[in-house]
Order: C-alpha cells, then sequence, then structure tokens
C-alpha cells in the first residue's frame, strides 16, 4: 500500500478503534488503553506504516537554531562560501522555523576559539556546526555537547575521537597527494620547487593545511625525491606590502624555479604579485574558487585550484542536522567532498551552488 496516502480513518477501520485513538496514539498523546494502543501498532505494521516526517515537524511548531562556529576571514574568502551555503539552507527550511547564527573565533588563538563555544553553550543551541581547534582544546566543548545531547557537525578537519553525529570535508591527506601528482605531471623535469606558506609563530592556520602538506611530500618522497621544496612564509604578522620584496627576493635567488604550490586559498597574493612584475614563466596552484584566485586561473599565473565546494559543505551541514534533529533521521556519519580541478579552461563552467 502506497504509505503516503494512508488516511487516519484507514487505520482505524483496519483496527476497530476510533480516529481519536490512532491520533492519540500517532502524537504519543496519553489516554490511550493497553489493547487499543496494541490493535493499532498491529494495523501499523501491517499497513506498513511510514509517518509523514514533514508533516509531522511543521504541526510540532517549534523552532530550532543551528549555530555554526567558524574562523575570523577577510571578505572573498572560503569561508564566505560556507556560510552563504548555511544562509541558503536555513532560508529553505524557514517553514520550519529554522536559523543560523554564526559566531567566528581566531584560528591563531585557542583562547577565542574557548570563548565563543563557551558563549554558544550559553545560548543552549539545538545543533552545532564546528570548524575545530586543537584537539584537546576542541574536546572539552565537544564533551559538553555529548552531555547536553546536542549534536554536532565538524566541518574541514575531521576529528574521530570526537564523536560528531557527522563530518562535513575533503579527505586531507588525499587532496595533498593528488596536488602533488597533478603539479609533476605539468612539471616533470623541475628540480626545485617554491612552497608557500602563510604562517604565524610557526604554524599554519589550520590541521586540513598541515595533512594536505603531508600527503604532498608523500608522494614527492615517493616519486620525486631529488626535487628540493623550498618553503617560503608570507607571514601574516607581515604587512601585505612586504610580500612583493619577499617574493622578489626569492625569485631572485632561485631562477629555476617556475612552478609554486599553496596549500591555502590564498595563491592569488602569488599570482597577482607574478601578473604585476610580469614573471610570465612562473605559475603557482592553488586551494578554493574565491574571485582572486579565479581571476589569476584566467588570466594563466594560476595554473590549477581544487575545489573544496564551500557551499556545499555549509548547506549540507545544516541540512544534516534538519535531518537529524527535526526529521529524526539517521545521516552519514563521514561525507568527503570532491577533490576537483579547475583550470582556466573549465573555471566558468565549475558550478559553486550544486544543490537542487
Amino acid at each position: 500500500m502506497d504509505t503516503g496516502k494512508i488516511r487516519i480513518k484507514d487505520i482505524a477501520l483496519r483496527a476497530g478503534v476510533s480516529v481519536g485513538t490512532v491520533d492519540r496514539v500517532l502524537h504519543k498523546r496519553p489516554n490511550v488503553s493497553k489493547s487499543a494502543l496494541e490493535k493499532v501498532e498491529k494495523a501499523l505494521k501491517e499497513m506498513d506504516y511510514k509517518p509523514n516526517m514533514y508533516a509531522s515537524a511543521l504541526a510540532y511548531n517549534k523552532s530550532y537554531t543551528f549555530y555554526c562556529i567558524i574562523p575570523k576571514h577577510e571578505s572573498e574568502a572560503y569561508w564566505e562560501e560556507v556560510e552563504e551555503g548555511v544562509i541558503d539552507a536555513c532560508e529553505r527550511r524557514r517553514d520550519f522555523r529554522v536559523s543560523q547564527k554564526m559566531m567566528y573565533y581566531n584560528r591563531f588563538s585557542t583562547d577565542t576559539f574557548t570563548k565563543v563555544t563557551t558563549e554558544c553553550l550559553k545560548q543552549q543551541p539545538d545543533g552545532v556546526i564546528i570548524v575545530p581547534s586543537k584537539l584537546d582544546v576542541t574536546r572539552k566543548i565537544t564533551n559538553q555537547l555529548h552531555e547536553l545531547e546536542i549534536p554536532f557537525i565538524l566541518l574541514d578537519s575531521y576529528m574521530p575521537d570526537l564523536k560528531p553525529l557527522s563530518f562535513y570535508g575533503q579527505d586531507s591527506f588525499s587532496s595533498g597527494y593528488f596536488a602533488a601528482r597533478m603539479l609533476m605531471m605539468m612539471a616533470p623535469y623541475e628540480k626545485e620547487i617554491m612552497l608557500m606558506k602563510q604562517m604565524r609563530n610557526g604554524n599554519v592556520a589550520s590541521k586540513q593545511q598541515e595533512n594536505r602538506e603531508t600527503g604532498f611530500r608523500h608522494y614527492m618522497h615517493d616519486h620525486f625525491p631529488e626535487v628540493v621544496i623550498h618553503e617560503v612564509n608570507l607571514s601574516l604578522d607581515e604587512k601585505r606590502e612586504k610580500y612583493d620584496a619577499i617574493l622578489d627576493s626569492f625569485f631572485s635567488e632561485h631562477p629555476q624555479v617556475h612552478h609554486c604550490i599553496t596549500f591555502n586559498s590564498k595563491a592569488h597574493l602569488v599570482g597577482e604579485y607574478l601578473l604585476r612584475s610580469n614573471r610570465r614563466n612562473i605559475q603557482i596552484m592553488g586551494y578554493d574558487m574565491v574571485p582572486k584566485n579565479a581571476e589569476c586561473v584566467r588570466q594563466g599565473s594560476i595554473s590549477f585550484l581544487i575545489a573544496q565546494h564551500g557551499y556545499m559543505q555549509g548547506y549540507s551541514c545544516i541540512e544534516t542536522l534538519f535531518n537529524a534533529i527535526v526529521l529524526k533521521k539517521e545521516v552519514e556519519p563521514i561525507n568527503y567532498m570532491p577533490i576537483e580541478l579547475l583550470t582556466k579552461e573549465n573555471i566558468d563552467f565549475y558550478r559553486r551552488k550544486n544543490i537542487g
């Protein structure tokens, strides 16, 4: 039988009880005798009845606020795409009174992460999306979320020990390995490569970037062990005006370097420098389809971009919380995003909003 067309009246006839009794059973209301409950449950099983979860959730008339804890960022950054996905997903579910609240922390300051997450808990969220800080620091908040029975999703960096409801992000090691393979297909005879980092106090911004570099170096060690990898830090403590001098000095001292790579979304810092300085024999490869990166790809100073689908990640996190909390559905615990390579030829066909 088509469960979408089963009426309460049909169930009542099958069970030999009143429509009111069936309604009380379906909505778990009191004042139902044991015998009547057994009759209705038997009828439901025989008819293979599945409740309309959407209708039930709407009828419940509860509001839900999902908090999203992400790093502070500039405009035209990867995290803007994540935010856009979160906002659009909540808009899609506004009939269910779903809303979002963004909270930001400094990725290089565990104190700000602790402060923001503590404030989040005070607001009694229905669900939380977290871009994690260091494992031990993040564990403090996730332990409290478990105690309070508040579902949470990890975004960007997977930490299975924290037992999240779900995870969304790339397999960072595989992504870095893939990046190395693509780079060396383009530059198989190079003897030197530049790796651009943005560090503060010797640390990069995320575990994800560390894992990408590990995958990259693993491939290089196995297949191109003779290639020298030069690290250049465009320090986050320096003003951007000083980056040109750092890059000028490096490329003057290393005339054999024609290919560069970075594991963050700031490849355009080098790409724009290459265009300004007219160094047309050098290219950089990076991550994320932010507008400045895309323009450098079109002009030829960035050879490849690896897309992370930030919009899809933000959107999917909200949908997962919605399905688990509002509709009471089971959800996928691990969701790795595709590793896609964007070039001058296909970048204008990349679909950021790849969701119906």
